[in-house]
């Protein structure tokens, strides 16, 4: 009696194994779910991609700064030469300018308004 339900228990507990198995494996074999196991490699396989292209391309930024030194130092560019100081200007007014006349016609008036809004 004691075999009959050890290998009864022992049957259905496998059952139970198996179709727990081959339900998952199912939902896996989904369209959803083929999906999107696609699209997280593409992601994964991008994000490994960019992080080796970054590498590249901090790798040749300094070995082209390495160069540029070694070349400037060869031909001598390190050297910066002393550039002239800035030139001054006094400031000068410009008495042809027609608002510094004593003609009326071009004297400024004080009193004319610049709002193009005020009379609306």
């Amino acid at each position: 009696m004691f075999r009959r339900t050890f290998w009864f228990t022992a049957g259905a507990a496998a059952g139970v194994w198996a179709t727990t198995k081959v339900n998952r494996t199912l939902r896996k074999l989904t369209p959803e779910s083929l999906a999107a196991t696609a699209a997280n490699k593409a992601i994964e396989t991008g994000h490994r991609f960019k992080d080796r292209a970054v590498g590249f391309a901090h790798d040749v930024r300094d070995n082209m700064a390495r160069r540029e030194a070694e070349l400037d130092e060869v031909l001598g560019l390190n050297e910066r030469p002393e550039l002239p100081s800035p030139r001054r200007f006094a400031a000068i007014e410009n008495t042809n300018d027609p608002k510094y006349s004593k003609d009326p016609r071009y004297v400024e008036r004080s009193t004319y308004s610049y709002n193009r809004n005020e009379d609306h």
